[in-house]
Order: C-alpha cells, then structure tokens, then sequence
C-alpha cells in the first residue's frame, strides 16, 4: 500500500466534508467558508504587513 504523507486523497477530502456538513449543517457552510476565507486573507495581509514594516 502507498502511504502518502502530507497529502489528502480524494476519498479523505470527501470523508471531511461528510463530517464537517454533519457537524455545521448545510446551511451554515457557505458562512463558514466565507469566514475561514476572510480569516486567512486577514493573516497574509497581516504577515505581509509585519515584513514591510520590518524593512
């Protein structure tokens, strides 16, 4: 058997969205997405921040 390290198969990407839709609900996961999406813009604009302040 392949063991892959580090990288998410398909059956895996599927096995989580299973159990994230079970634990939000459906309706509640575009809200989600939208707040995990904003969260990580929010910390690279951030980090890019810190660097050019650095400077």
């Amino acid at each position: 058997m392949l063991t892959t390290f580090g990288m998410i198969t398909p059956m895996v990407a599927v096995i989580g969205l299973v159990i994230v839709l079970v634990i939000v609900g459906p309706g509640k996961l575009p809200g989600l997405g939208k707040a995990l999406g904003q969260g990580i813009k929010d910390f690279k604009n951030e980090t890019k921040g810190d660097a050019e302040r650095d400077s």
